[in-house]
């Protein structure tokens, strides 16, 4: 019995060195200090909804990681124990947990990680790697080897972002100086492994690591590698000292031992404390100075003595000599970057260096390049004088000048006496023939010629006006100077000289005529003369004896002199009727044309852009936005006529990101009176980078600008990716809405391409309105630019334009048929076919919503023609019908046949027509009268079939480039002759806008409804 008592209390004895075994000495612990840095900012918290999803894998993913930190035991016998803890930031920095022992405070740091709420907004990697950074260095253990941070994030922003603590590039050298090291993991996908690379201490510590993968076994291949990085890295460091052998059990005490023999002196100790000091001793005797010795020889080196015994203690000596400097501590933490400092005085040049030595010879480089083309030598001296050139031709005679201004009429000159009767002149000499006498009156107008042969086909036009001047680029490289050019040719003549002054208007007068002089003395016989002149026609003579019979004809008589005027004839039958005149609606047209007042305008118009600057736009995509703004105010300024000014349309900006980050530039601001530094502000604006919230940046706008509009007509243009925090910002997005305000949204992927959210656009735009605004959804930032878009969105802003409503009214007096032919051939192209699609959706609109005499019914069919012809809507009274078929029709890009589409239009009025033949029916024809291998007799077949079926046949031309003659075949009717009948049947336009332009549509509608 006795020997099973001392058993057992041997059995318990065991057990409880066994449980003493358990509790590890604190040497034989090697901790590593692991520190968690998330990433909970905007680009990673609205990625994908709900916006916590991403934040949930970031989560799941860190306490996976701290279940994995298990105690390791080394070969040294040393364990490897774990201190952890984390933060999570955006623009602010939240510490979840200091560094504690995750043996015993694991469930404590994972409960706080799933507490998590993410920020939002903007991202500050770098303050944040320096937050961690700080929280090793002071709260870690003395292992300054074994510290570890892991960033968890998504890399971005990527560049362009104001990082307020130095940049992550400087955060991280610091990690380096402090021997700390630096995982970066990437939030997948869309990361930015650029970005990643710089987080990391080098290449082994990122490694394409993922924190938010849908697979658990892909993180925790992330989380086992990054442990056993550690592992292997701290095995040196925690193996760095003496290995000793684990100790066993405590044994029993055992006997008291015999006294031991008496030690030996101990190690000097301490230096004591300066004792006080003593009394002043009393003088002893003068002595005798005694002679000098003389000089010994030098003995040899003695033995060396053993160790003296402690002396006695000493007296308090002087205070000693300052010890010296001590290690250096730690470096402290870079503080944040610090505003620069104003330019210091430039240093003086300190002295010349000496000259080093000579290097070693350098091995023969590889052969230079071609050296670039060398600048031209200076300019030659002159050469000598040339011969002297042959005479250059003479000038053009110049012009006449102008008439001098009549000079002064002078005073009349006194009525002369009357003279004497003179004597009778003989006869005079018959005289010379007298001039063309007036036309007599028009004799009456001459029948209409038959018309000529038909002309060649004239000379392609010109070539269309050359397009918008687009912006002016960066200048080029200046270019090497040129070689001096030949002497150039001698200019040409000057223009002619302005017209010289009047010159003095003359004081002459006229001279009055002199008397008659008196007859002088008969003069002397003068020698006889030669032949004289035939003298005057004599009197006629007495008539003479008849002659004899003379059967032969007199020569012609000279021609009479003209007679008078003789009475006024009888009136002659009427004329035949001429063209009829010019309607009311050309001479709307003309009136349109002639009359600026009359143009449809855009203006005046207050115009704002709110422009989404968060983080998730990213800095490249932002100054396109900016770049959109500008060139949209310089488009509304060139097509529509808009005077932009503080006095006229304004326009400002607000560009937005988190709460309270709105920054507003306006017309109108203390430093911005001119457009030109309206556009400069704007450019000048920077990426704020932070969270989306659109609501409250519509508030802001609406308080600070959009109410200090004045003008009627108010657009607001709002920029964003779609993406607001509407958890976070409690403000509506549809702030603007019921404010008579119209409001277009420009919804951009952002920068992971991800889709905007329709839902929050169609808020924005005020989609449930009475009268909602417009939005267009673009795949990229660089689309903001394109020309069609700037197109679609300038017509969009202007769609409230101010017209005159110039109207000429139709009516139709019987039940009419009309069938519509729209050209869809190549010639026509996808642009204009698009304008002839609006053009006939305006004349549905004329024919099927009027009020026509008697109750009369009038139905439309369209249909378009180009190879082949198509129907688009059958004959049908429903103008919604009408007009959704034909914007849903689509361009056919083929060739042309216009006899194939007539006799197709006659189908359509024989498949739906009225079997009693009341009906007038009418065919309105797009076409240049240009077709592929139509003939002029085919033509005119076709033409007589159609006015055979009773089909009024309509044609619009459009352009210059047409076929005369296959023209006035269509509208001929089979009658060349009826001018009349052609040209009221003839629309003819210089090119497809112009069909949308003045009253054109009404013109053409008009002419169609008459009976």
């Amino acid at each position: 019995m006795e020997t099973l008592r001392v058993l057992l209390a041997v059995l318990l004895c065991v057990l409880a060195g066994a449980q003493t075994q358990v509790q590890r000495p604190s040497f034989a612990e090697c901790p590593v200090d692991l520190f968690f840095v998330l990433d909970t900012s905007e680009s990673v918290a609205l990625r994908q909804k709900p916006p916590a999803y991403y934040i949930d894998q970031i989560k799941e993913f860190t306490n996976l990681f701290i279940d994995e930190l298990r105690d390791m035991r080394h070969p040294c016998d040393r364990y490897l124990t774990w201190n952890s803890g984390a933060l999570h930031y955006s623009d602010d920095i939240i510490i979840v947990q200091e560094l504690t022992d995750i043996s015993s405070q694991r469930q404590m740091l994972k409960d706080k990680i799933d507490n998590i709420k993410y920020i939002g907004k903007g991202t500050h990697t770098d303050c944040a790697i320096k937050s961690g950074l700080a929280e090793l260095l002071v709260g870690g253990s003395h292992y300054h080897e074994n510290k570890y941070i892991v960033v968890v994030t998504d890399g971005h922003p990527i560049s362009g972002y104001n990082e307020p603590c130095g940049g992550v590039q400087e955060a991280t050298n610091e990690a380096k100086q402090h021997g700390v090291k630096v995982f970066a993991v990437a939030i997948s996908p869309d990361q930015e492994d650029t970005r990643l690379s710089v987080i990391a201490t080098d290449y082994n510590y990122r490694q394409n690591f993922s924190a938010a993968d849908n697979t658990k076994p892909t993180k925790l291949r992330t989380i086992r590698t990054i442990i056993e990085m550690i592992t292997n890295e701290t095995r040196d460091v925690c193996c760095s000292f003496d290995c000793n052998a684990p100790g066993g059990p405590k044994g029993p005490n055992g006997d008291s031992g015999f006294k031991g023999e008496t030690g030996r002196p101990g190690m000097p100790g301490e230096k004591g404390d300066i004792g006080d000091i003593g009394s002043v001793g009393d003088p002893g005797p003068v002595g005798y100075r005694g002679m000098k010795g003389d000089r010994g020889g030098r003995g040899d080196k003695g033995e060396r003595g053993h160790k003296g015994y402690k002396g006695d203690k000493g007296q308090r000596g002087t205070d000693g000599i300052d010890g010296r400097k001590g290690e250096a501590g730690f470096p402290g933490l870079s503080g944040c970057k610090g505003s620069p400092g104003s330019d210091g005085l430039q240093g003086e040049s300190g002295p010349k260096g000496d000259a080093g030595p000579f290097g070693l010879k350098g091995a023969k480089g590889d052969p230079g390049r071609d050296g670039e083309p060398g600048r031209p030598g200076n300019f030659g001296p002159l050469g000598p004088s040339g011969e002297k050139g042959p005479p250059g031709a003479n000038g053009d005679k110049g012009e006449r000048g102008d008439d001098g201004a009549p000079g002064l009429e002078g005073p009349r000159g006194e009525r002369g006496q009357l003279g004497e009767k003179g004597e009778q002149g003989s006869r005079g000499n018959r005289g010379l023939r007298g001039e063309i006498g007036e036309p007599g009156p028009r004799g009456e107008q001459g029948r209409e010629g038959s018309s000529g042969p038909n002309g060649e086909t004239g000379e392609p036009g010109r070539a269309g006006s050359p397009g918008y001047r687009g912006d002016e680029g960066p200048p080029g490289p200046e270019g090497p100077k040129g070689p001096r050019g030949i002497k150039g040719a001698p200019g040409d003549r000057g223009q002619m000289g302005e017209r010289g002054e009047d010159g003095v208007a003359g004081n002459g007068t006229a001279g009055c005529h002199g008397f008659q002089g008196y007859p002088g003395p008969r003069g002397e016989a003068g020698e006889p003369g030669g032949k004289g002149t035939p003298g005057p026609k004599g009197d006629d003579g007495e008539p003479g004896e008849p002659g004899s019979d003379n059967d032969l004809p007199g020569n012609p008589g000279v021609k009479g002199a003209k007679g008078h005027r003789g009475p006024e004839g009888k009136s002659g039958p009427p004329g035949p009727p001429g063209p009829p005149g010019t309607d009311e609606c050309e001479i709307l047209d003309i009136i349109m044309k002639l009359c600026s007042c009359c143009e449809c305008k855009c203006g005046p118009l207050d115009l704002a852009f709110i422009v989404d600057s968060s983080e998730s736009i990213g800095a490249s995509n932002f100054a396109l936005a900016k770049d959109f703004i500008v060139t949209v105010i310089d488009r509304l300024m060139k097509d529509q006529q808009i005077k932009f000014g503080f006095n006229d349309s304004r326009v400002g900006v607000v560009q937005y990101s988190g709460e309270k980050a709105q920054e507003v530039v306006q017309l109108g601001d203390p430093n911005i009176q001119t457009l030109t530094e309206l556009k400069q502000a704007v450019r000048d604006l920077r990426w704020l980078a932070e969270a989306t919230y659109t609501g409250e940046a519509l508030q802001f706008s609406l308080n600070n600008m959009i109410n200090r509009l004045k003008q009627e007509n108010r657009v607001v243009l709002v920029l964003t990716d779609g993406r607001s925090d509407i958890t976070r910002d409690p403000v509506p997005l549809n702030t603007l809405c019921g404010k008579g305000i119209r409001v277009g949204g420009l919804g951009v992927k952002d920068y992971s391409g991800r889709n905007p959210n329709q839902e929050q656009i169609g808020d924005v735009v005020c989609k449930s309105d009475p009268k909602p605004g417009f939005s267009f959804i673009l795949n990229n930032f660089a689309e903001l630019l394109d020309d069609s878009f700037l197109q679609n969105l300038t017509a969009s802003i202007c769609q409230d334009k101010k017209c005159p409503d110039y109207k000429c009214p139709i009516t139709f007096s019987s039940n009419t048929d009309i069938v519509v032919m729209m050209d869809s051939s190549a010639s026509v192209g996808q642009k204009n076919f698009e304008t002839s699609k609006t053009f006939v959706n305006r004349l549905a609109e004329r024919f099927l919503a009027n009020k026509n005499r008697g109750g009369a019914v009038v139905r439309m069919a369209v249909a378009q023609y180009s190879r082949t012809s198509r129907i688009e809507q059958e004959l049908t009274s429903n103008l919604t019908l009408v007009s959704h078929r034909v914007e849903e029709a689509a361009f056919q890009n083929d060739g042309t046949d216009v006899t194939e589409a007539m006799s197709f239009a006659l189908q359509r009025f024989e498949s739906r027509g009225d079997a009693s033949g009341s009906r007038k029916k009418k065919l309105v024809l797009f076409s240049d009268g240009r077709s592929q291998g139509v003939t002029e007799a085919v033509l005119d077949k076709r033409v007589r079939e159609v006015a055979g079926a009773g089909v009024e046949l309509f044609v619009i031309s459009v352009g210059n480039q047409v076929s005369e003659v296959n023209l006035r075949t269509l509208v001929s009717r089979g009658r060349r002759d009826d001018v009349t009948y052609a040209q009221r049947h003839l629309f003819r336009v210089p090119d497809y806008p112009s069909l949308l332009h003045g009253v054109f549509h009404q013109t053409v509608s008009r002419r169609v409804s008459l009976p």
